[in-house]
């Protein structure tokens, strides 16, 4: 039997801390004073690099060297300085701004602001059932005009391609998407598998499951045959998962389109996926 050493005992114990390298308390250190100037100019507006030494305590080159690392990252942009008035000889100051993606990085109520205005929408027509389907019409009409941007996409792949552009249009969109064909088995058909990674409104869809149902018959539209949802990160998995049956598998009966014009691509009715979706979730 092997002895172990009092260190060996000492680190196995719980809640020993592994010592930090000096590498990474300085990296730690720079993120951490990165975050500050960040905040300042958050919680100040556009703020030059002098009045952020002032307000933080740092030197001015610590702190354009800050600058620096968060305008690369996208965060901060350079812009000249309002001055409201008559302006004085010389060039007018350099001031630092969050961009866009630097204001998300903090707290952002979006989601609760989103799930308010659902609430509202089934609130005002009584709630219920009556509810429960002025948020579906609500879903259907938001993810129909997500769909009219990828049907060109669409129109130009053949239909045994379609999962994978459809995939490349959601990517687009922020929902990392990828297609895994299914090679046909003894007990399952072939088709593909439609996988989103990510999704931006999972917070909401969660409270919310007719946004879930209104993208997999848009999904069906699209792709003109009845699809099967398997998987959704809203009711806690990792992966939102579509099954996509092969090209030429029975497809539903009533075919139309998602746009009006007689090249659309052809759509299928999505009756059948409500009860579909429900079938698989419960063998899950």
């Amino acid at each position: 039997m092997r002895e172990h050493t009092p260190q060996q005992e000492a680190e196995s114990a719980p809640g020993y801390d592994v010592p930090a390298t000096a590498a990474e308390v300085l990296l730690d250190g720079h993120r951490a004073t990165r975050d500050r100037v960040a905040r300042s100019i958050l919680d100040h507006g556009p703020s030059s690099a002098a009045d952020l030494a002032s307000r933080l305590g740092l030197t001015a080159a610590a702190v354009r060297r800050h600058l620096d690392s968060l305008a690369a990252t996208g965060l901060v942009d350079a812009r000249e300085q309002r001055v409201y008035g008559s302006r004085g000889r010389g060039r007018p100051a350099k001031v630092f701004g969050l961009t866009d993606a630097g204001r998300d990085a903090f707290y952002q109520a979006y989601d609760q602001l989103a799930a308010d205005a659902l609430r509202w929408i089934a609130d005002s027509v009584g709630g219920g059932k009556a509810g429960e389907e002025a948020v579906a019409a609500f879903a259907r009409a938001r993810f129909g005009k997500q769909a009219e941007k990828y049907l060109e996409t669409l129109r130009q792949a053949e239909a045994q391609d379609r999962p994978e552009a459809l995939a490349q249009a959601l990517s687009a969109d922020g929902y990392a998407a990828t297609v895994r064909r299914v090679p046909p088995a003894a007990k399952a058909p072939a088709g593909a598998q439609l996988c989103q990674h990510h999704c931006p409104v999972a917070h909401i869809a969660e409270q919310f499951p007719q946004l879930c149902e209104a993208e997999t018959e848009v999904f069906s539209q699209l792709l003109g045959t009845h699809v099967q949802r398997l998987a959704t990160i809203a009711h806690g998995d990792g992966v939102c998962t579509t099954y996509v049956p092969a090209t030429g598998a029975a497809s539903s009966p009533t075919v139309r389109s998602t746009v009006r014009g007689s090249d659309a691509v052809p759509t299928a009715s999505t009756s059948e996926n409500s009860a579909s979706t429900e079938d698989s979730a419960s063998a899950r």
